[in-house]
């Protein structure tokens, strides 16, 4: 398979949830010119995108809406149930677990685990939270995911034990960096990062559009 640009798959799934959207509200076509300006870049780049996966629309007429959600929900694997286990019972995870949409999308978190004994025991939507020490036997009936939210001087050893597991694919909360090996997926949520190039762009008057996104990807 073609390799794709992360940045791509990014703006996939943007374009998916402001399609989802449209279709909930009873939106049935779309241009690419529509659909960029409400993406924040632009039709050239929209095009580009899906060209990677095959022919969409129709010149003249734009895109179905829901026929281009089916084929970004495909695209995206989101046609099946993926099977979540969260790893941390604080104020992250707690926020996780109490996020609807991800079960809409295919996400179903199926088990909770923490080390802390004054949290073990207790329910979080209809799960019971579990002692990290049986995290291996969970993992071993089939979870597919594993968000990692504990702190950061405990992450590594947990996605050590995740791989170990046989699992393949790890969204980490915490604020430091993580190995993994190859043929494992990582990836790295970092709040405070992602804020501090914010501050960054505010207090230097930084304003980067697509373009220079874009042109790396050519």
């Amino acid at each position: 398979m073609k390799k794709i640009p992360e940045s791509t798959v990014g703006r996939l799934s943007v374009y998916l949830r402001l399609l989802r959207d449209l279709s909930d509200r009873g939106v049935t076509t779309l241009s690419s010119e529509e659909l960029a300006e409400r993406s924040g870049t632009t039709a050239a780049q929209v095009r580009k995108d899906l060209s990677f996966f095959g022919t969409f629309g129709k010149r003249g007429l734009g895109y179905s809406v829901d026929e281009l959600v089916r084929a970004l929900r495909g695209i995206m694997g989101l046609e099946k149930t993926w099977r979540v286990a969260l790893v941390g019972a604080g104020k992250i995870g707690t926020a996780l677990l109490g996020y609807q949409d991800l079960r809409r999308q295919g996400f179903v978190i199926e088990a909770v685990f923490d080390r802390d004994p004054a949290k073990i025991g207790r329910r979080w939507n209809g799960l019971s939270i579990q002692p990290e020490s049986q995290l291996e036997d969970a993992l071993a009936g089939g979870i597919d995911i594993v968000i990692v939210a504990v702190p950061a001087e405990a992450a590594q050893g947990i996605v050590d034990r995740v791989v170990k597991s046989g699992v393949r694919a790890v969204l980490n909360f915490a604020p430091t960096r993580l190995t993994v090996p190859a043929g494992v997926t990582l990836k790295t949520v970092n709040m405070a990062a992602e804020l501090e190039g914010l501050s960054y762009a505010l207090v230097n008057e930084v304003w980067r559009g697509n373009d220079a996104e874009d042109a790396r990807e050519t």
